[in-house]
């Protein structure tokens, strides 16, 4: 975690268009947002000065804010421009990158039909989601009470800030536990995901994973289950029922913050951090790297 508050480190934060001062970066406390969670928001990850899949996840951005009724007065080559210019202008190399669109303080109320839509980019030295001595021996899940919302209920395929709400609820409550993290299940009381990645077992030397209907269908997670096809290993999209863990060798999470994290426990369930979650966590590694920091060696 960083050592200072956020809003008190240094540097830019890239602000409707504009290069500010990053305690510059302020809001009204009435913003929309803030009150009705009419926000969207990205995670991003930048390695060797390249930010992985920006454009993937630039489109995800503008489409997340479609599917909550606004429209991002940027195009994605300029929010794309934009995060690789403050990434520059930040000096980093490996970076945390994080775009945000808002609906502004013009209105307040559940309608704000005319209040100004706002876009952020803030990145920041983030090394890793988890802790990484525990990452090497497999990350603790605890069962979390919450559960992801039926889509008739909720926009689950938008990267919406008010769907994580009770990520928040659960991981906090994981923690209190001594966990690392909580793998939720879906309204049905099917597996769906953890907190802020998808999940995937290993059983007899296939990959199962569940089918996201209800949950975003990561780009850490399309990117490795990419790797494990190009490997050759048997990947099975599915439903997967919480009593069915018992069988499972192997699980690991995928996202951009938690990368490919091994897990040694969910509940009272127990797993190896076997060759295939070590072999996708080592190729995911290398997949990320730009290609001519590769072609240099």
């Amino acid at each position: 975690m960083a050592s200072v508050p956020f809003d008190q480190m240094d540097g830019f934060i890239w602000m409707n268009g504009e290069f500010v001062q990053w305690a510059d970066a302020k809001i009204h406390v009435l913003t929309h947002g803030l009150h009705y969670a009419s926000a969207v928001f990205e995670g991003e990850r930048a390695y060797g000065g390249e930010i992985f899949k920006l454009t993937d996840h630039s489109e995800r951005l503008h489409e997340s804010a479609r599917l909550l009724g606004f429209k991002i007065p940027y195009s994605v080559a300029e929010i794309d421009d934009a995060c690789r210019t403050l990434l520059k202008k930040q000096g980093f190399q490996d970076a945390y990158v994080r775009p945000i669109a808002w609906r502004g303080s013009e209105q307040m109320g559940v309608s704000a039909q005319n209040s100004r839509i706002n876009c952020a980019i803030a990145i920041w030295q983030w090394p890793s989601y988890f802790d990484p001595a525990q990452k090497l021996k497999g990350i603790r899940l605890d069962l979390a009470e919450w559960r992801r919302p039926d889509p008739r209920t909720a926009p689950s395929k938008s990267k919406a800030a008010g769907l994580y709400m009770i990520c928040t609820m659960s991981k906090h409550a994981a923690e209190a536990k001594g966990y690392a993290d909580a793998m939720m299940l879906d309204w049905r009381g099917q597996v769906a995901e953890a907190t802020g990645a998808n999940i995937f077992f290993v059983k007899d030397g296939k990959i199962h994973t569940p089918t996201p209907d209800c949950f975003l269908d990561g780009i850490t997670r399309r990117t490795v289950i990419g790797l494990a096809k190009d490997r050759g290993f048997e990947l099975i999209e599915r439903t997967i029922m919480p009593e069915e863990l018992e069988g499972f060798q192997q699980c690991f999470l995928t996202g951009t913050a938690a990368e490919v994290t091994p897990v040694s426990e969910i509940g009272p369930y127990r797993f190896e951090v076997g060759e295939i979650a070590k072999t996708l966590m080592n190729d995911y590694s290398a997949a990320v790297q730009p290609k001519q920091a590769i072609a240099a060696e």
